[in-house]
């Protein structure tokens, strides 16, 4: 089985601007994989062209291994999209909306009926369906996007910042509706800005900075690329740091608290205990902080080199560049059916 979604040197240009730097990224069939980047990093782009709504300019862009613009039906019909912006139709009760869209990819009009009531049983809004989109709370139009996404069952569901601006308790039932469906084999493409979010659900993530792929790995294999923090509390204050092996990278007082960088706290806090009563300092307590992902994301768009294109936060939106004028026609003519 090919994968989900397989880029190969995926370029977009918007005049003298890339907003996609061949982008080569796959995302195995079943995964549930995060988009992690800055604003302006590209990743509505690189949505926008697996759903048709941006030609790109260059690369291979495939999904389930159809092109997506040379079997643009066959690729689009496998994609149900939660984008981050509104756009559903408002004249027509939400129902509607749902059976509109299942339309749209060939679902005969009693099946489109019976699967928009599944889906908004499921995502928690069938008491709404005869009400249009505009009477709903901001929570309700985000269920009925991922409503609208899933009403097709697709086998890949993307889901472009679904709990932005949401309360706590929603973004907790979302989580737990998206992990349901992966659990079932929907693969999931997600974009955040939550790194508490893609740590928690994400098996591999991706970021992205200035169109590029930065790097890929597993929210566990990031954070063993920083440091953890050791800190010991002494009975007594320290008149200096005390010095140590080599495995101490930095050592700070502050007080009766000595606080330690290393590579990995849980394997080296005994022999940094053990060296510490050697000198002669009396242990009070012990505290190891981990390395959060959100440090190391910071980190690594921070260094990532910028200057190979001009910045995408000069362009509008997302910060992914202006759309062409074909572009915009058809945005305009997808409205409400992506």
């Amino acid at each position: 089985m090919p994968p989900a979604i397989e880029t190969v040197d995926l370029v977009k240009e918007y005049g003298d601007l890339r907003a996609l730097q061949e982008l080569s990224l796959t995302v195995e069939e079943g995964e549930f994989f995060g988009l992690l980047g800055p604003n302006g990093a590209g990743k509505t782009t690189f949505i926008n062209t697996l759903v048709g709504l941006v030609r790109k300019t260059g690369g291979e862009a495939r999904v389930f291994g159809y092109d997506v613009e040379e079997d643009y039906q066959r690729a689009r019909d496998s994609i149900g999209l939660a984008p981050q912006e509104f756009n559903v139709d408002r004249f027509f009760p939400i129902k509607e909306v749902l059976m509109h869209k299942a339309g749209y990819h060939g679902i005969p009009e009693g099946e489109a009926a019976k699967r928009a009531d599944e889906v908004l049983k499921r995502v928690g809004i069938y008491d709404k369906r005869n009400e249009r989109f505009d009477w709903l709370s901001g929570g309700m139009k985000r269920r009925l996007l991922l409503a609208r996404a899933l009403v097709t069952d697709p086998d890949l569901l993307i889901l472009d910042e679904p709990t932005a601006g949401v309360d706590v308790q929603l973004r907790h039932d979302l989580w737990e509706l998206v992990t349901e469906l992966n659990d079932e084999g929907t693969t999931i493409l997600l974009t955040t800005h939550y790194i508490e979010e893609a740590e928690r659900l994400c098996d591999r993530v991706a970021i992205m900075n200035e169109g590029r792929k930065v790097t890929v790995a597993t929210p566990d294999e990031l954070k063993q690329r920083g440091t953890d923090t050791i800190a010991v509390g002494l009975e007594s204050a320290p008149i200096s740091a005390p010095d140590l092996g080599v495995y101490a990278h930095e050592t700070t007082v502050s007080g009766d608290r000595l606080e330690v960088r290393v590579d990995d706290g849980g394997s080296t806090a005994p022999r940094l205990l053990n060296d510490l009563e050697a000198k002669g300092y009396e242990i009070a307590d012990l505290e190891i902080t981990r390395t959060s992902l959100e440090e190391i994301f910071v980190d690594l768009t921070e260094r990532d080199d910028r200057t190979v294109t001009r910045s995408e936060a000069e362009g509008e939106g997302d910060g992914d560049g202006p759309p062409t004028n074909d572009e915009r026609k058809r945005t305009q003519k997808q409205e409400g059916v992506v």
